[in-house]
């Protein structure tokens, strides 16, 4: 196998590896924001009992939002750039059975050649690699242990489908400022910083911070673009710009060119007697 097939082999997955990876990286650089009660001015803080129901009012109009389902699917076009420049862009194509399966069929955009097929259940990831002929078989488990990123297969779909991720820690600090919501949180791998249109509630940024001061990792999604979906009459983020760093940068942009919710879809995947098992 060349070394250029080989390279060529290794492209795909980046898109995986980024949805993967944005779970839970984060960064020491972070900005704290200020709690709601500001001890020192007495004179603009609000009461305890006051700041509580603002918070509580924001939560659940988050809850509200929050978009449930029974199926999905999306065609997607990837762009992304790493540590080498720009890389090919890819073509997506993703269904979901809730809580379930998440398959993924890769193409480059330029060639329309389908470079991977993914499948990705609660325990486990299957990737085809077609341009080589290789099928790699891992368990959520073993990707967990060896990348030390505490993700699971609910936080790949809610990235996916859109609802924010690693939210459901207890609010440590809210403030207002102009027309957003700054909303934090802190659990027991990072914090995370979201960011909300204070008029709808919708959210415009996320941000997750490493707890480990020992690690420089950092994750930022921005949501934009977003369509009502009148099936589901969910708010729905059509463009997602993802930034991930750690030793090296990999900066990714979703763009939704169609996307359902809950209509009828088969899942198949199977691995050719002739392919290589890794």
């Amino acid at each position: 196998m060349t070394t250029q097939n080989r390279r060529k082999g290794k492209i795909g997955l980046i898109f995986l590896t980024a949805l993967l990876s944005i779970a839970i990286v984060s960064c020491r650089s972070a900005r704290t924001i200020h709690t709601a009660i500001d001890k020192k001015d007495k004179t603009k803080r609000q009461s305890a009992a006051d700041s509580i129901l603002t918070i509580t009012k924001t939560m659940s109009a988050i809850q509200a939002r929050h978009i449930d389902f029974k199926t999905f699917s999306a065609k997607i076009k990837v762009d992304y750039e790493d540590s080498k420049g720009s890389q090919p862009a890819i073509t997506a194509y993703v269904r979901i059975i809730k809580d379930s399966e998440i398959w993924v069929s890769m193409y480059a955009t330029v060639f329309n050649i389908e470079a991977f097929r993914i499948l990705i259940t609660k325990d486990s990831v299957f990737v085809l690699d077609k341009l080589n002929k290789e099928a790699h078989l891992r368990s959520l488990d073993y990707l967990q242990e060896t990348t030390e990123i505490p993700f699971d297969f609910k936080t790949l779909q809610d990235l996916l489908v859109g609802n924010p991720i690693y939210f459901n820690t207890p609010i440590t600090s809210y403030k207002q400022v102009d027309n957003k919501i700054l909303l934090a949180t802190a659990g027991k791998y990072f914090k995370h910083l979201l960011t909300l249109n204070s008029q709808d509630t919708l959210v415009l940024h996320s941000k997750l911070d490493d707890v480990d001061i020992n690690r420089n990792r950092t994750a930022d999604i921005t949501y934009d673009n977003y369509q009502n979906n009148n099936n589901l009459n969910v708010d729905f983020a059509t463009y997602r710009e993802i930034t991930v760093s750690e030793k090296n940068k990999l900066d990714v942009r979703l763009n939704f060119k169609q996307y359902e919710f809950n209509k009828d879809l088969s899942i198949s995947f199977s691995i050719p007697q002739n392919y290589k098992r890794q």
